[in-house]
């Protein structure tokens, strides 16, 4: 069953903090999942939160401490000596070490791994320190089962208990040479049912899939979620074994890639820290850049109507049609860009699929706009029957808004496709095509498509 905070509960925890019934607060946690224990510390004060802590089990505790809001754990360790967060850290998966870690100031960081107790571990979290935190090696966890391809299967039952506290899930073994490279994989399934004392030369599986330590974590998870991988091995430039990324933390990373990518999209800097944890003038700064920098295009938009200021002044019902122009290239624009974005961060597409994507979009495009066009021109045909507001040209002007409208969606379309593909081209991150940024780059084309066709279908009124 999923677990519920409410004000009573912790009213009633709060109360036997105070009381240090000790008894109390362990009764309460024995049945709870560390994500849940968290959830609650986020809600204590620091003082309460360090003495229920103080009566966790180790191990449940590292893992709490883990799982707790950023802003939380920082404020919580600050509160703890170099000695303690060590204590606390020794109980960790070396990825999860190392996250921890990499949040301390550097003084903070050499005390505390001067105090590590497993020499080991230490050495591995200060490896995994020197990777970027956005590739496998950063992502990776040390912890893993690893046996000699000229081994057999008693020894590898031995490895696996020998390790069995060190590593969380056991998923599969992992072969290697006498260099330490990957060779390949032997199944858990495939040791139990293989004869005892069997080689394991002869039951392990050479066909292997592997990543580098600077693979980029977005890469890493398109992978997962290619082969269906709930564990995947990390070598380095030589082939060896030197890590492996579990489904959870790929997990952690759709999460946090989807967050930056759809803030991005909303045309605003992505936040560091969740929503709640943001001062207002962070907000502002992540908000306002762009904004300025939109503002700025879009009065773009009234220096391309001051082009056309004289076809305006002549034909002013020209102006009635100019929001329904720009928002459907906009829109159009809006839908092609995000499409594009999402395929490119699921690995979907590439950008050698240019070619395809354009011609694709450019079907789209000119579909959608015959079906907006025939609805412009029939809204204003059919008004045109019951009023006069369109005066003598009205086949004129419903020609010159469902032309327009072809052409400014077929545009918004191809932009909306092709500048994400552009940006990742350069190396940088195609979200910055934000909907924001693109409809507005479609709004000042597209005024132009208008009054250009308007000067083309109008050419004897407008003279």
């Amino acid at each position: 069953m999923q677990f519920e905070l409410t004000d009573e509960f912790l009213q009633k925890l709060r109360e036997a903090i105070s009381a240090r019934n000790g008894a109390f607060v362990v009764e309460q946690f024995k049945e709870l999942y560390p994500p849940d224990i968290a959830v609650i510390f986020n809600e204590l004060q620091k003082e309460e939160a360090k003495y229920v802590y103080s009566q966790l089990d180790e191990q449940i505790a590292a893992d709490v401490l883990v799982e707790l809001d950023d802003d939380v754990r920082e404020d919580f360790l600050a509160s703890l000596t170099s000695k303690e967060i060590a204590e606390h850290i020794d109980n960790m998966d070396s990825d999860d070490a190392a996250d921890v870690i990499a949040e301390l100031p550097d003084s903070v960081q050499d005390e505390v791994l001067s105090h590590m107790e497993d020499s080991e571990q230490a050495s591995d979290i200060v490896e995994l320190l020197n990777y970027d935190e956005n590739t496998a090696g950063g992502l990776m966890a040390t912890e893993l089962v690893r046996v000699h391809v000229n081994s057999n299967s008693i020894e590898c039952v031995r490895e696996i208990r020998a390790q069995a506290d060190a590593v969380e899930n056991i998923y599969a073994i992992y072969v290697v040479d006498d260099d330490e490279k990957l060779v390949g994989l032997l199944s858990l399934k495939k040791l139990v049912i293989s004869p005892a004392n069997s080689k394991i030369a002869d039951i392990y599986d050479p066909k292997i899939i592997s990543v580098k330590t600077n693979t980029d974590v977005e890469e890493v998870a398109n992978i997962m979620d290619k082969y269906n991988l709930v564990v995947l091995p990390v070598i380095d430039a030589l082939g060896r074994l030197v890590g492996r990324i579990t489904v959870d933390d790929v997990v952690d990373v759709r999460r946090e890639e989807e967050t930056e990518d759809l803030q991005k999209m909303a045309g605003m800097e992505a936040l560091d820290e969740p929503y709640m944890n943001v001062s207002i003038w962070g907000i502002l700064k992540k908000r306002a850049g762009w904004l300025v920098i939109l503002f700025l295009g879009e009065t773009l938009t009234a220096t391309a109507m001051g082009f056309f200021e004289n076809e305006i002044a002549k034909v002013v019902i020209l102006s009635l049609f100019v929001p329904l122009i720009i928002s459907s290239g906009g829109n159009t624009g809006s839908q092609a860009s995000t499409l594009v974005i999402r395929s490119l961060a699921l690995g979907e597409i590439t950008i050698r699929n240019w070619w395809a994507i354009i011609k694709r979009e450019i079907k789209v495009g000119f579909i959608l706009g015959l079906m907006l066009g025939l609805i412009g021109f029939l809204r204003v045909a059919v008004w045109s029957q019951f009023t006069n507001i369109y005066g003598p040209h009205w086949m004129e002007i419903a020609l010159t808004v469902g032309t327009s409208l072809v052409g400014v969606v077929l545009w918004g379309n191809i932009i909306g496709s092709l500048f994400p593909l552009i940006l990742k081209r350069f190396g940088f991150d195609p979200a910055v095509s934000s909907a924001p940024f693109v409809a507005t780059l479609v709004d000042i084309t597209g005024l132009i498509i208008y009054f250009s066709v308007a000067s083309l279908l109008l050419g004897h009124v407008l003279m």
